[in-house]
């Protein structure tokens, strides 16, 4: 009876520990920096906006390249577009750890690149062959470079089995499509690409205030747009022109993040983030979630639901959202609910009644931490959000754990 509860105990721990390391996301940027030999790899996949792309995904293998091996690719002096596309083919998607590309079956397998996954590469271009050769060797190459495989596996980096796997090869993969000139996205005028597709007021907006211009200081750097449709920002223009000229600035610029996100970016990196108003003390942030394909901005006043896409053309992103998102910095009465009347002696207080139309979540307040953020997130080092249920999970797993094995 005794050896059955240690068992079953023993099988709750090991599930613990799965579903705690469910929750932890990798950092690509992290890893690297741990290996300075890889400083200009990791340097170019934050250039190039892909180090966001490999954080995003759950079951990736990295192939970097040293210092000497990086050189050797900006001596071709490529456009960045065309590096992200050469770095984006070093990025595979499928886990392969040092175990499992010894133990390719058949000895050859065919990795989908996210070079690949971008639509950009024909045929099979956007595919890697690795082969596991007698002695030993591993040797990489792409699909369509008539069966030269011109890099050779040297070590693992990383492994978390099965999340990312990052390993070092010899040598850049030689592709000729991914290394082929690639022309950067047009300068866009973002007032006039949101005027013609329902954000005029928005846009005219951004103009009349100033905030136009670091919008478009951000643009080539990479910038996420959120413009609320006509209709919504309409209605909101009282209390817009309610506000100092400095609330002004801050509310456009609440409305995008200084950083480039594609739709799946969005989907996949839920959590807060900084926006274009984000200065030191002031935090001007919001959350981003998702419901499946639906991808909603939730302030601590309103939540906003992206309605479509203007732009998605890295390093730029405009989408479209159904309300003004509201900034607790400028709207803290918002914030504050109205005091019921207490309730007479001897009497409870009465639920408060949902009025037609009303939602939930405009009669309970969120739970808010002591800084004014979900109490169930946190940000790491290097701004990455995790979600830190994971820990309460452990803490109320342990203790039923604890309680079960001393009955």
């Amino acid at each position: 009876m005794e050896m059955s509860r240690i068992l079953t105990g023993a099988s709750i721990l090991i599930t613990l520990t799965l579903l705690v390391s469910s929750v932890s996301a990798h950092n690509i940027t992290k890893i690297l920096a741990e290996h300075p030999d890889f400083s200009t790899f990791n340097h170019y996949l934050t250039e190039t906006h892909l180090a966001q792309e490999i954080n995003s995904r759950q079951t990736i293998t990295v192939c970097a390249v040293d210092n000497a091996g990086m050189s050797e690719l900006l001596s071709k002096h490529l456009s960045l577009f065309a590096l992200k596309n050469v770095l984006s083919f070093h990025i595979l998607l499928d886990y392969f750890g040092a175990k499992k590309l010894h133990q390719i079956t058949d000895g050859t397998a065919l990795a989908a690149t996210m070079f690949q996954a971008t639509g950009s590469a024909t045929g099979s271009s956007g595919f890697v062959n690795i082969t596991d050769y007698k002695g030993g060797k591993v040797r990489l190459g792409a699909e369509d470079n008539d069966g030269t495989l011109s890099s050779e596996y040297v070590k693992s980096v990383k492994e978390i089995p099965y999340n990312i796997s990052v390993i070092q090869i010899s040598k850049i993969l030689s592709s000729p499509e991914a290394e082929a000139p690639t022309p950067g996205p047009a300068q866009v005028n973002l007032t006039e690409l949101m005027s013609k597709q329902g954000c005029k007021v928005f846009a005219d907006l951004l103009v009349s205030s100033g905030a136009y211009a670091t919008f478009q200081e951000n643009a080539d750097g990479g910038l996420t747009v959120f413009c609320p449709l006509d209709d919504p920002m309409k209605a909101f223009q009282p209390k817009y022109d309610n506000l100092t000229d400095d609330g002004k600035v801050a509310l456009l610029s609440y409305h995008a993040l200084p950083t480039y996100n594609s739709m799946q970016m969005l989907k996949q990196n839920n959590g807060i983030v900084n926006t274009l108003a984000t200065d030191g003390g002031k935090t001007y942030q919001f959350t981003v979630q998702n419901d499946g394909e639906s991808v909603t901005l939730k302030t601590k006043t309103v939540t906003a639901k992206i309605t479509g896409k203007l732009i998605d053309e890295m390093p730029l992103a405009i989408y479209t959202i159904s309300k003004v998102l509201l900034p607790k910095e400028l709207f803290k009465k918002a914030l504050a609910p109205t005091p019921a009347p207490a309730p007479a002696p001897g009497k409870a207080a009465d639920s408060p009644k949902k009025a037609k139309g009303d939602k939930d979540e405009d009669l309970a307040p969120e739970p808010m931490s002591p800084d004014g953020e979900p109490a169930d997130l946190e940000a790491d080092d290097n701004g990455s959000i995790r979600s830190s249920g994971g820990r309460w999970v452990s803490v109320v797993l342990g203790v039923w754990l604890a309680a079960y094995l001393l009955v």
